[in-house]
């Protein structure tokens, strides 16, 4: 599943592209959505929060998407080849010079821009924002001292942006396994890494948490390797049906 960076890298791409044009296409290749044409509509703007990817329209609409497990969008220049098959497009967005296709994109819909904010209220503070409230996100992850920490990041409901990769990489740098308790971590610490990572990482497409991009990751897909701090073999386990990737000599609780 993208990450809040991937998906804030995507929505600053697509504003870069598409905002202050006019659609000369903008097909909705969904069964909910495939009467709806927004070819004539000028984009304003594009604006992500977490997950969540919202392009607004110079009618009072924007499209609310969200990546979900593969989902992406792409930019193309007018003729350039897709890297993904053409059955997959659930959004087609032309403009004089690019194209938006949007592959994968189970989760849509058509909503009024005033009411976005309604649609993200139960959201946890947005990681990326500028304005990102951490004492909110404290609160929000010390609410349930006993839940299993591992679980209380992915909830997009305490902070929103953390997903599979950024869980496993702060709770090793945390030191603590993903199913210790909220109680036993310092929730300051564990929301500043949250942010510092993924801010880290917000301009590139490449995700790295070591601060090197050839071996990019601690823990994360790093099954059977050695560990990097102490040469131990990484391993991983399933909480709730997701993986999750730990050194076993590193981190404890």
């Amino acid at each position: 599943m993208p990450e809040g960076d991937t998906v804030f890298l995507a929505g600053r791409r697509m504003h870069d592209a598409l905002a202050g044009k006019t659609l000369l296409k903008g097909e909705l290749r969904h069964p909910r959505l495939a009467e709806i044409d927004l070819a004539g509509l000028d984009v304003l703007g594009v604006r992500t929060y977490g997950k969540h990817m919202f392009t607004h329209f110079s009618d009072g609409t924007s499209l609310r998407s969200h990546f979900r497990m593969d989902g992406s969008w792409h930019l193309y220049r007018p003729g350039e080849r897709w890297r993904r098959p053409a059955h997959q497009a659930r959004a087609v967005f032309e403009v004089d010079d690019r194209q938006a296709i949007g592959f994968a994109l189970h989760d849509m819909e058509i909503v009024p821009t005033a009411r976005e904010d309604e649609l993200i209220s139960h959201l946890g503070p947005d990681l990326l924002a500028e304005d990102f409230d951490a004492a909110e996100a404290v609160r929000r992850l010390t609410a349930d001292p006993s839940r299993p920490i591992g679980i209380a990041l992915l909830d997009q409901r305490v902070m929103a942006g953390v997903g599979n990769l950024y869980r496993a990489e702060v709770c090793f740098l945390l030191r603590v396994l993903p199913t210790a308790p909220v109680s036993s971590v310092d929730a300051g610490r564990a929301v500043a890494l949250s942010r510092k990572l993924l801010q880290a990482n917000q301009w590139r497409p490449e995700q790295s948490t070591t601060g090197d991009l050839r071996i990019q990751h601690y823990v994360f897909e790093r099954t059977g390797r050695a560990c990097l701090r102490c040469r131990t073999r990484v391993r991983s386990d399933e909480i709730e049906g997701r993986f999750v990737y730990f050194c076993p000599k590193c981190q404890s609780g």
